[in-house]
């Protein structure tokens, strides 16, 4: 199958809250976060850079993950629970953000769409910060808000994996699946 020549849009954007027990990443099955608007991610790390000899003696790259950025439409509550820790009462169905709440790590998927085929991609470990909010008055348009959320990429403790993304000759059974649960390398025996 040909690659894409050029990509486009953003779509499917799902998260996979996960929980590591024992060295061992167990990730939850993705759900959506629709609404996605716009996705940005920049590398992390400096060009590591070594003179000698009057010369650039060794140069290496240093990859720390990414710093991101994701706008959607709205953020769901459920989102909220899992990624930022804000508290839902039980009684009062109120969501609470308390400054002792601690963000939850989670898998951040993705795609975006190509001249022949959609490039799915997922990020392993992320974190999100709090979204800023902001709404603006009516006007004779009615102008939808956007919510933007920052997250850093992290590399994974376990393998250092940061982020994988379909190619066009992915297996259709990986491809088809890539929202059903995080894709992860099965180890071949």
């Amino acid at each position: 199958m040909p690659e894409n020549k050029v990509t486009f849009g953003l779509k499917n954007v799902h998260y996979a809250p996960y929980t590591v027990a024992n060295g061992v990443i167990t990730y939850e099955t993705p759900i959506p976060l629709p609404g996605g608007i716009e996705l940005s991610i920049e590398p992390r790390g400096d060009m590591t850079e070594f003179y000698a000899d009057d010369m650039l003696y060794y140069s290496a790259s240093n990859n720390q993950g990414y710093d991101g950025t994701v706008s959607l439409a709205n953020i769901p509550e459920q989102f909220a629970i899992d990624a930022l820790g804000e508290e839902k009462d039980a009684t009062d169905m109120v969501l609470t953000e308390k400054s002792s709440s601690k963000g939850k790590p989670f898998a951040l998927l993705f795609e975006f769409d190509g001249d022949v085929k959609a490039t799915r991609h997922v990020l392993y470990n992320c974190t999100a910060n709090r979204p800023t909010i902001a709404s603006s008055t009516k006007t004779n348009t009615a102008e939808p808000n956007a919510n933007e959320l920052t997250f850093v990429a992290a590399p994974r403790e376990t393998d250092r994996a940061v982020k994988t993304k379909t190619t066009a000759s992915t297996p259709a059974a990986v491809y088809d699946a890539w929202y059903t649960k995080v894709y992860e390398k099965t180890p071949t025996v």
